[in-house]
């Protein structure tokens, strides 16, 4: 328990692009074999790991060929785009006003989180409490993006504060990171969906420009997608989640890691251990870019 992975190469390369170039998995890579730490027994899901848990490489034997960055299986290709579902998020991105998309590309934080919580541009904000801009460190190398505010959150004015933050901050102790330290979170949208329900896709394309001012300013080196709704806001493009793990995708020059979000490991306890890789799999991207051995 608690032991990061030890990495077996194996061959591999492949490309996936979608059919308007904005999502692009850069690499194929080699297959690890890891032991997850305990991200929350089935009777206490939200257990945090212990901090003292290894969180580098066991050592080698002298027959053992180790990469010098963390990597993941390559699982089924990442499906491209349909024309229409292209046509649909052309339409998406159409419907965003460009007005107001460039006078929030031109706001600093505090001109962004007051219109943010200000904001009546979609429904959603009919059924809200509050508004719920983000919260962590606004010069991160990590930015973890989730799907929107639950009731919690809607409250408290914080994302991931309920029992899938309770998660969240597990999953990044386990890899030595802390909620507020090196770490931002954002949602895809930031008004609470009725009943907890998915982010509908025009709610996301006008929460949109909201999340990419968020992103340029923190100008993060990963930024992490918490579930599909989280990837669509991220790469405007309906991706799996599971044929989608163990890969690089990007938006602009930020690399996108994809994962599941925290609230469905609460129900899909058995899928810990793939958020574990998937973590994993990001920390050495940062490493990497950091050029860290």
């Amino acid at each position: 328990m608690g032991l990061a992975p030890v990495w077996r190469l194996r061959a591999g390369g492949a490309e996936e692009r979608a059919d308007d170039g904005v999502v692009q998995a850069v690499e194929t890579l080699p297959e690890p074999v890891a032991s997850a730490p305990d991200l929350g027994s089935a009777a206490s899901p939200l257990s945090a790991p212990p901090q003292s848990a290894a969180l580098s490489p066991a050592p080698s034997s002298e027959h053992e060929v180790r990469p010098a960055r963390v990597v993941l299986p390559v699982r089924d290709p990442v499906p491209r785009p349909t024309a229409t579902a292209a046509a649909s998020s052309s339409a998406r991105r159409e419907e965003v006003d460009p007005a107001r998309a460039g006078r929030i590309a031109r706001m600093d934080w505090d001109e962004l989180e007051a219109d943010i919580r200000a904001c009546g541009a979609c429904r959603l904000c009919e059924k809200r409490r509050q508004a719920v801009p983000g919260v962590g460190d606004r010069g991160a190398e990590w930015m973890f993006v989730g799907e929107g505010p639950g009731s919690e959150e809607d409250q408290r004015g914080e994302p991931f504060v309920g029992a899938a933050g309770k998660l969240l901050d597990a999953m990044l102790a386990a890899i030595g990171l802390k909620r507020g330290e090196n770490v931002y979170i954002a949602n895809a949208v930031k008004c609470r969906p009725p009943h907890n329900r998915t982010p509908q896709a025009d709610e996301i394309a006008t929460c949109h420009p909201y999340l990419a001012r968020q992103i340029e300013l923190v100008r993060p080196r990963v930024l992490v997608a918490l579930g599909r709704p989280a990837a669509l806001a991220l790469l405007d493009a309906e991706i799996s989640i599971g044929a989608s793990r163990g890969r690089v995708f990007r938006r602009g020059d930020t690399p996108v890691v994809v994962t599941y979000h925290p609230a469905y490991l609460l129900r899909n306890q058995a899928d810990k251990a793939k958020a574990w890789e998937d973590l994993c799999f990001a920390r050495g991207l940062v490493q990497e870019l950091a050029g860290q051995p």
